[in-house]
């Protein structure tokens, strides 16, 4: 059942939520390694076979195998509960990355490597997804009563949660890789996922009911059956063109200039302007609706983007890569936040999953795209790819706006559930 707070959306507020921090803690330890895999795959494979385009290859075959079973693993966290999903998870990721770690220091042909990364990507535990499933759980629309107002608040924390792992995750990682061993990054990434999965498992009470508990009637539906959840995986395709093009192309900078070494604080940069537009949004009392807020972001994130390739200093290129991670966050959180209104609460796991199933699938290729540029072009060519990527995102966007209007009242949609009060979006 949601929890009653009041209508000022604050952070304290959000906090305060009984049962909260219960997850918080072991949910913020167990989604640090998801920042970490990448580039600790980048850096290891472009150690051991001198290439970026094989070493994104790689890391393409990973984020697409994520993007593929994600979705998945939460509609079988929506069905049977998310300890049930999470704890066979951690134990099958954690040996494929040590598999994964194993080929590449021996050295082993790409179709190995290849065939090591899938179930590397398949098993990622999609903790992020979760915890925001908990907060739906406790602040969400229940039957006579409209969600709360910390809902937008509760999707800018976990965004600006996201984002802190990605200021610190790529910076650890690479300094592991470079300064420990090329596979040390991987190791820790295997680590903390096994042992943050394990305890943010545990925390049963705050799980939300398992379907078949709660509805053990409905069909069993996909949440991609509703159309504004397509549009919004669409739309996320390119916020992960991104975060892939960016990690690629700050590398072969930094490593083109002779300065392997401000590679993890340029993209710290970038994460951490992301962060700090999440913090904001947060903090926003928004009179203007999740869509609209949701189209102006991407405008935004395209036209600071478009100018990334055309920079060569480094300064210049932190400055720039602040004000694209400025940007990201408040498309990001008006995409979750418009999940609740177009969702019903026994499909938001599978949901969340899509939209960063949408994330690791556009930043899989990007990678991949941004490698093979950087190698026959130079680095500055890879740039390109977070410019095309949100171009198309956003020509979707705007095209297929017109779906991200919420569910009408009675209406049957995933699962088989409806009978929600019309929310107002814009």
């Amino acid at each position: 059942m949601a929890t009653t707070v009041s209508d000022r959306p604050g952070y304290g507020q959000l906090l305060r939520t009984p049962g909260a921090w219960t997850f918080l803690l072991p949910g913020f330890a167990a989604r640090q390694p998801f920042a970490m895999l990448t580039i600790s795959i980048v850096l290891l494979v472009q150690h051991t076979t001198g290439s970026y385009g094989s070493a994104g290859a790689v890391a393409a075959v990973s984020g697409v195998s994520m993007a593929l079973f994600a979705p998945q693993t939460g509609r079988l966290a929506d069905r049977f509960g998310q300890r049930a999903v999470l704890l066979p998870g951690v134990l099958v990721h954690a040996a494929s990355v040590g598999v994964l770690t194993a080929l590449a220091l021996a050295h082993a042909p790409m179709w190995a490597l290849f065939l090591a990364a899938v179930p590397t990507g398949a098993s990622i535990p999609q903790v992020g997804p979760m915890v925001r499933a908990r907060w739906a759980a406790r602040l969400g629309a229940a039957p006579g009563r409209a969600a709360s107002p910390l809902m937008t608040t509760a999707a800018a924390f976990e965004s600006v949660t996201d984002e802190f792992t990605f200021v610190i995750g790529p910076v650890i990682a690479t300094a592991l890789c470079t300064g420990v061993h090329p596979a040390a990054g991987l190791v820790a990434e295997g680590v903390l996922t096994l042992v943050g999965g394990i305890v943010f498992a545990a925390q049963r009470g705050t799980q939300p009911a398992p379907q078949d508990a709660a509805t053990s009637a409905a069909p069993h539906r996909s949440a991609l059956s509703v159309p504004g959840v397509r549009v919004l995986a669409i739309t996320f395709l390119g916020i992960g063109s991104v975060f892939g093009g960016m990690q690629v192309a700050l590398t072969a900078f930094s490593e083109e200039i002779g300065r392997p070494g401000v590679n993890g604080v340029l993209y710290g940069v970038f994460a951490a302007g992301n962060m700090l537009a999440g913090i904001a949004c947060g903090a926003i009392a928004w009179k203007s609706g999740p869509r609209r807020r949701l189209i102006i972001g991407y405008l935004a994130l395209t036209v600071t983007a478009s100018g990334l390739w055309a920079v060569h200093s480094v300064v210049l290129l932190a400055g720039l890569g602040l004000l694209v991670g400025l940007c990201i966050a408040p498309a990001l959180i008006s995409g979750y936040t418009l999940v609740d209104a177009l969702v019903p609460a026994s499909a938001r796991t599978e949901a969340f999953t899509w939209l960063t199933g949408a994330v690791a699938l556009g930043q899989a290729a990007a990678v991949t795209v941004a490698g093979q540029l950087a190698d026959a072009h130079g680095a500055s060519t890879g740039f390109l790819v977070p410019l095309g990527g949100t171009l198309l995102a956003l020509a979707t966007l705007l095209t297929l706006r017109s779906r991200l209007a919420p569910r009408a009242e009675g209406r049957t949609v995933a699962r088989g559930i409806g009978h929600r009060e019309q929310v107002t979006v814009d």
